[in-house]
């Protein structure tokens, strides 16, 4: 179309297309940035245009509109030890990580056993003889 003038996005509808774009552009590089969500994710920012005219065809409605699609946050997982109290028949269930709770680990043994204080201080030259 040679005769038809160019159209600037950015001032379609006072400027409210470029905004909402702006926004939704906006909304994606923050998901984008979420460390909650996958990273390998597409995310996509869509503009449409939809043309409504008239039976004269010498007006036309243009219903602007923009989608965007984000990733969704990834869930998240815990694990669970279940099981029945054998004696009174009653259900448990209990949440851990890395390790059963009440379970010793080795930073729990190194904090409970100290140094001796005069183990420490003490010395032995083993290249002088003794007398």
């Amino acid at each position: 179309m040679e005769n038809m003038p160019v159209i600037c996005l950015e001032e379609i509808a006072g400027g409210a297309l470029q905004e909402i774009a702006q926004k939704a552009i906006a909304e994606v590089v923050e998901n984008m940035q979420d460390p909650n969500t996958p990273w390998k994710a597409k995310r996509v920012v869509t503009i449409k245009l939809g043309f409504t005219q008239n039976e004269d065809r010498n007006d036309a409605t243009v219903q602007i509109s923009v989608e965007k699609k984000t990733a969704p946050v990834k869930p998240v997982e815990t694990k669970f030890s279940i099981g029945k109290d054998l004696r009174n028949g009653q259900i448990y269930m209990e949440e851990y990580g890395p390790q059963i709770r009440g379970q010793m680990s080795l930073d729990d043994y190194a904090a409970a056993r100290e140094p001796e204080p005069d183990a420490a201080d003490k010395v032995t030259e083993f290249r002088v003889k003794e007398a």
